[in-house]
């Protein structure tokens, strides 16, 4: 089941990790006519259809998963129990971001209490939620707390007459004398070993740079997830020993530049090259792949799967708005306006790309603006010349954030943009998905 589900990209990558979805669950309007242009080539033959029915059943085998269009809770969720293997979505992050004023367990957005009660009724197997790295900060250390322990007491209801503060006083009571590894996030030790309760859950959580996971940008996260514990603890101990490893690096993708394989795929001008390789810094050793790039990801290598180039974008025709992808790439569209500035500095092309921004950013600046490899003589410049930039497409912010082409945004530019900075990539919600999967297999699930 996913709830918050924005464009999709955490249901496409738990469904690519062999999940077969039973409900999506989100608010906003044009979030919801995305997620149901592109179901069908993103989320399987079985796709969507929307309903308005508060208190929904679960679609047979073969059947289109339901699309509730409003609020989460007003959904009762209670003839789900027993039927949900894994319970995902990100909780709207701006109560916990630097854009969204960061009022956390204050702002009316906060959706976490909303997640509880889902477990309440559903007791799923497995929960898997993802944030901002903001939530982390030490003015929200403890509601972050208070956030592991109510899913690990999901059972323990909070009086609403009481504050979270106090309400977490009584779970910690409840789950006694915590381990001394309890504050380190990717252990749990809020429940006994032998803890096999089926309204208990162990819950650990991992800071990620999704930019290690295969994605070609950097983007720092929290990913919580909580397992039933009647599953065991060596459940968790599997699924945590699984994603600890890292698998892409920022030092591997130097030594690609520096043995040349990183440039057997890429034909660049001879002067961007060199500058490039000016600039690397000393590496250490490791077993890692490269980092993937945001020319990787214009030019098809953004994933595992090999995707064709996409199209260059003219700019002397930016100012038309011209569409340069057409039905093959859609939202591969040319816009004018785009400024360098102190502050705001673009995304290089032999880099990952800078973290998608929604909110309160929306696409001003340096944010979503990439620097080309044209350039042109400027004597007020350091080295005597200026390179080009203009923003990037919403086709080229989609591969980045590794939404599949067959993805089409609904809305405006401006919308499509929001929803891809507010989605989680597809990559790395597989990656985390399959991970899951892989240890309820173990557990015989």
């Amino acid at each position: 089941m996913e709830l918050f589900a924005g464009g999709g990209g955490l249901a496409m990558g738990v469904h690519r990790a062999g999940f077969r979805p039973l409900l999506f669950n989100e608010f906003n309007k044009r979030a919801c006519e995305t997620l149901l242009a592109s179901a069908g080539r993103t989320l399987g033959d079985d796709g969507l259809s929307e309903t308005r029915e508060t208190a929904p059943v679960p679609p047979g085998v073969g059947e289109p998963a339901p699309l509730y269009p409003g609020d989460v809770r007003d959904l009762d969720l209670r003839k789900f129990e027993g039927e949900v293997d894994v319970l995902a979505g990100g909780p709207p992050c701006q109560p916990f971001s630097a854009g969204g004023v960061a009022k956390g367990d204050e702002d009316k957005r906060n959706m976490f209490p909303a997640v509880f009660n889902a477990v309440r009724e559903m007791k799923p197997k497995a929960v898997i939620c993802e944030n901002v790295r903001g939530i982390l900060r030490p003015s929200f250390s403890g509601y972050f707390e208070y956030i592991r322990n109510e899913l690990r007491l999901p059972f323990m209801e909070r009086d609403p007459r009481k504050s979270w503060q106090e309400h977490n006083g009584a779970l910690m009571e409840a789950l006694g004398d915590p381990d001394p590894n309890q504050h380190r996030l990717d252990i749990d030790g809020g429940l006994p070993a032998d803890d096999r309760s089926t309204d208990r859950y162990r819950v650990i959580a991992f800071p990620v740079n999704a930019a290690d996971y295969g994605v070609p940008q950097v983007r720092n996260r929290v990913v919580i997830v909580a397992f039933r514990a009647d599953l065991g603890l060596e459940i968790v101990n599997e699924f945590a020993a699984h994603v600890k490893r890292r698998r892409y690096s920022d030092d591997a993708l130097v030594r690609s530049m520096r043995d040349g394989s990183y440039w057997e795929r890429h034909d660049v001008p001879p002067h961007v090259k060199e500058r490039v390789m000016a600039r690397l810094p000393k590496v250490r050793e490791d077993h890692c792949l490269p980092w993937r790039t945001l020319r990787d990801a214009i030019k098809g290598y953004g994933t595992d799967e090999e995707l064709p180039a996409l199209p260059e974008v003219d700019l002397t025709r930016l100012e038309e708005k011209h569409d340069f992808g057409g039905k093959r790439f859609p939202g591969h569209v040319g816009w004018p306006g785009a400024r360098i500035y102190k502050g705001h500095t673009p995304n290089e092309l032999d880099r990952p790309a800078k973290t998608v921004k929604a909110g309160v950013h929306g696409v001003p600046g340096g944010e979503s603006v990439m620097e080309l490899d044209g350039r042109f003589e400027d004597l007020a410049s350091p080295d005597g010349w200026r390179y080009r930039h203009r923003y990037m497409t919403v086709r080229e912010t989609a591969r980045v954030m590794t939404f599949p082409d067959e993805w089409i945004g609904s809305g405006p530019r401006g919308e499509q943009m929001r929803q891809l900075g507010n989605a989680v990539p597809v990559v790395l919600g597989e990656f985390f998905a399959r991970a899951v999967a892989d240890a309820l297999d173990a557990a015989g699930q």
